[in-house]
């Protein structure tokens, strides 16, 4: 009981550092580099960029915190409360740093400052999505929809950027238009490189005439299952057993020495794989 009470404080204390490291992050993309450009942002916060730009009333971080509380307890009915709590606790501090960070980033070159910010928008949103939680606003309706009708998270932001730059376009400048727009493409890249850090695997699918010993050596020496997929031989009609199996990135290299010692005439095919769930290495994450 009590080692299942110190797993417990371990997971909130990572959640709350994961989502504490995003908002900071996010924070510093927002107050040092897209308000002193005039850039927008994706989602909620770009919207709150440009209700501000647009009207001049409140600040960036207060239309945040407004538009994004409602979102948080959407969560709560969708999805979880537990989500609906971390997501809260990440919109706040988002919010609260945007407003007190007194400083912004020297760089003066839009294009410059348009990497930097898309990238320390995509580095803090990415450590969000590895919690539990979210970083608030457009990320909530995303999962919660995802959850609950599987839409797509991608298809989401698509259809919601695209919406609010075209309304933009009427009111800001299209250099800056232009600007924002490499500023979220680089923050989805980032984005998707941090939410998916320390989770892509390699699949490997192995041909050879010797399957069982192939396999026998793999779980031997790289400690790794493996799976006989039956398969048939295009050419000689023979009826052949394929070794599939997933290995940690660091393991590619022992893999084909292990291959190539038994069976120099194996024919070895590598995949990247995007998330693997199972013993040995991620699990399911629950909202």
């Amino acid at each position: 009981m009590r080692f299942a009470h110190k797993e417990t404080a371990f997971k909130i204390f990572i959640n709350l550092l994961l989502l504490s490291s995003g908002a900071l992050l996010e924070a510093l993309a927002i107050k040092g580099i897209f308000i002193p450009h005039s850039f927008l942002s994706g989602g909620v916060f770009g919207m709150s960029l440009f209700v501000y730009y647009a009207a001049g009333l409140l600040t960036p971080a207060a239309w945040y915190a407004i538009l994004s509380i409602p979102i948080s307890f959407i969560a709560w009915r969708l999805v979880s409360l537990r989500f609906c709590l971390y997501s809260l606790y990440a919109t706040l501090l988002a919010s609260l740093l945007t407003e007190i960070i007194p400083w912004t980033i020297p760089v003066h070159d839009s294009l410059l400052a348009a990497v930097t910010g898309g990238v320390l928008m995509g580095a803090g949103v990415g450590l969000t999505l590895r919690s539990q939680g979210s970083d608030g606003g457009l990320t909530i309706l995303s999962i919660a929809l995802h959850q609950r009708y599987n839409v797509r998270v991608g298809h989401v932001s698509i259809a919601f950027n695209a919406l609010l730059f075209a309304t933009a376009l009427g009111a800001l400048k299209l250099d800056h238009i232009l600007y924002s727009m490499i500023a979220i493409f680089m923050s989805a890249a980032v984005m998707n490189h941090f939410a998916s850090m320390f989770n892509e695997r390699k699949l490997a699918m192995i041909i050879s005439n010797s399957p069982d010993e192939i396999a026998a050596r793999i779980m031997h020496t790289l400690q790794r299952g493996v799976t006989f997929l039956g398969g048939k031989g295009g050419y000689s009609k023979k009826d052949k057993l394929l070794v599939m199996t997933v290995i940690h990135n660091y393991q590619l290299k022992r893999l084909e020495e292990t291959v190539f010692a038994v069976d120099p005439n194996a024919f070895v095919i590598i995949e990247n794989t995007f998330n693997v769930l199972g013993s040995g290495f991620s699990k399911r994450k629950v909202y």
